[in-house]
């Protein structure tokens, strides 16, 4: 019912204000009853982190900040979800206006700045879930915390019970100064106290960690070695990207924040290929960011991500999007399963331009 609707809402979704449709698209699957979609076509099942995916897309961080609708979310037919970032305070964000559609680049730009109801409200929603699909949970820093590292700690102490999965988010250009933990010193300082966290809290919650666009050759060595050495469970590849090149809509293109949508698909994918090289099979990847079709998932997939997220190309195109890249992977896939294909065109990528 809600992706019939899409169209017909489109006109007037794209009229208001691009933070207000946010909101009303969240108040929506509050409110809307969902049926539960049919189960997934079995060629699209993976396991990955040990888990078991009904089909292998997600929806990205950023739509659910707060833990409002995971499981609605799930019920559109996602095979599962990350909500987030939530911070361990609670804080506004950025001021508005804050969020910018580019809709001749099918893009977005946002300078959310981490609005967070903080991780109180949200491990109070989350103790009252009753879904059983697999939850990621994506975690930032606080703007003015004076221990970031620390805030990740708490945040996995408090919220990692909830989740199947949570994401230390070291790259949203958003909050000034969290890019520096990714370099190699903070790295492994937070990936060290996190895991010690999770251990202390005998919990068996996957820790992945999410990287920027913009990393160049020599950074991305590092994270990836700093990485793989602490034995984390994986990586998602990637954040929103500050570069601009290319835009059409130059007016809006002036404004600060991150870029995603269509224009990020192919720096993003190459980033991600490149991260498939160097990690070598040790743990699976995430591929987001531009995914605007079935081919565009596919893609991922064979540059290295075992999973894939999408988020801005249903501002544009609505839940319908996930149907039809489901039914393109379903297609596409071997005998044996999507798992096989994985990383087979990663060379390729890794070694075209952005």
């Amino acid at each position: 019912m809600f992706a019939r609707a899409f169209p017909l809402l489109r006109p007037l979704i794209g009229s208001i204000d691009a933070e207000q449709a946010h909101e009303l698209a969240v108040r929506a699957l509050e409110i809307m009853p969902l049926p539960t979609c049919g189960p997934d076509d079995p060629r699209l099942e993976m396991e990955v982190f040990g888990l078991k995916f009904p089909n292998p897309v997600g929806m990205a961080a950023g739509f659910d900040k707060d833990g409002r609708v995971p499981d609605p979310v799930l019920r559109l037919g996602f095979g599962f979800v990350e909500i987030g970032g939530v911070t361990r305070n609670p804080q506004p964000g950025n001021p508005r206006p804050r969020v910018f559609r580019l809709q001749p680049d099918d893009a977005v730009i946002n300078r959310y700045g981490l609005n967070s109801a903080g991780m109180n409200a949200v491990k109070a929603r989350l103790e009252k879930r009753r879904g059983k699909g697999i939850l990621g949970i994506n975690l930032g820093a606080n703007k003015d915390s004076t221990d970031r590292i620390g805030d990740y700690v708490s945040l996995i102490e408090t919220l990692g019970a909830h989740a199947d999965f949570v994401t230390l988010n070291i790259s949203s250009p958003n909050t000034p100064g969290l890019r520096d933990l990714q370099g190699r010193a903070f790295l492994e300082e937070l990936l060290d106290r996190s895991l010690e966290a999770r251990a202390r809290a005998g919990l068996s919650t996957r820790i992945l960690l999410k990287i920027a666009p913009d990393l160049d050759d020599l950074q991305l060595d590092d994270i990836v070695e700093v990485a793989r050495s602490h034995r984390i469970d994986g990586m998602i590849v990637s954040n929103t990207t500050i570069a601009r090149a290319g835009l059409k809509d130059k007016a809006q293109a002036q404004e600060a924040g991150g870029l995603s949508g269509k224009p990020l698909f192919r720096p993003s994918t190459v980033k991600l290929a490149k991260t498939w090289l160097r990690v070598e099979g040790q743990f699976p990847l995430i591929g987001v960011g531009g995914i605007a079709s079935g081919a565009d998932a596919l893609a991922k997939i064979e540059a290295g991500a075992s999973l894939v997220q999408l988020y801005t190309a249903l501002i544009y195109q609505g839940p319908a999007l996930l149907q039809e890249i489901k039914q393109t992977l379903a297609a596409a896939a071997p005998p044996e399963g999507l798992s096989a294909i994985v990383g087979r065109a990663a060379r390729d990528w890794a070694s075209s331009a952005c």
